[in-house]
């Protein structure tokens, strides 16, 4: 008599969906035509302040206030996000940022999510304010017109409301 055992592991990954359909390689260049392909689409866009901007890589000026754009398999999300390392220096930040929510509020046209010490991908406390759109995935071309329609407002009215209020930040320094 003999038993056989077998042993299934399963392995989960924020991108498991996609895993099937792509190797990791073609994932990654999936993603790297997208972004490509967005700045370009936003390089002739200037900012709130008329200059050129880098609207991939958006520079706040300010070490621990970013703005993010993600999109994965099933969603797009854009953000605010505060990283000081000191949950208490970041709270600051995000009540300065509520002081100003009638700016952002009348700059983005929208509600947004507004959430004080969640935990990142990294597990690290972070604040953000952020939008999410789901039902688009960077992994198909069909949706990358959605996902532009998507981002290309949304950066454009953060570095609008940026522009007015970046300057009550430097305190905080």
């Amino acid at each position: 008599m003999s038993i056989v055992l077998t042993c299934l592991t399963i392995t989960f990954f924020d991108s498991s969906i996609f895993e099937t359909m792509y190797s990791r390689h073609e994932a990654s260049q999936l993603r790297q035509e997208f972004w490509t392909s967005f700045g370009l689409y936003m390089s002739p866009i200037v900012s709130a302040e008329g200059e050129k901007l880098n609207w991939i890589n958006y520079k706040t000026g300010e070490k621990n206030i970013a703005f993010r754009m993600n999109a994965d398999n099933k969603k797009a999300i854009i953000a605010i996000e505060l990283t000081h390392k000191d949950a208490d220096i970041q709270q600051i930040y995000f009540e300065q940022f509520l002081q100003f929510k009638n700016l952002f509020d009348a700059a983005v046209k929208e509600e947004w999510i507004w959430q004080l010490h969640a935990h990142d991908e990294q597990g690290k406390i972070v604040s953000r304010i952020y939008k999410e759109q789901d039902g688009l995935s960077i992994f198909q071309k069909q949706d990358w017109p959605g996902l532009i329609s998507f981002f290309k407002p949304r950066m454009i009215a953060l570095d609008e409301f940026w522009s007015s209020v970046k300057y009550a930040f430097e305190s905080l320094r």
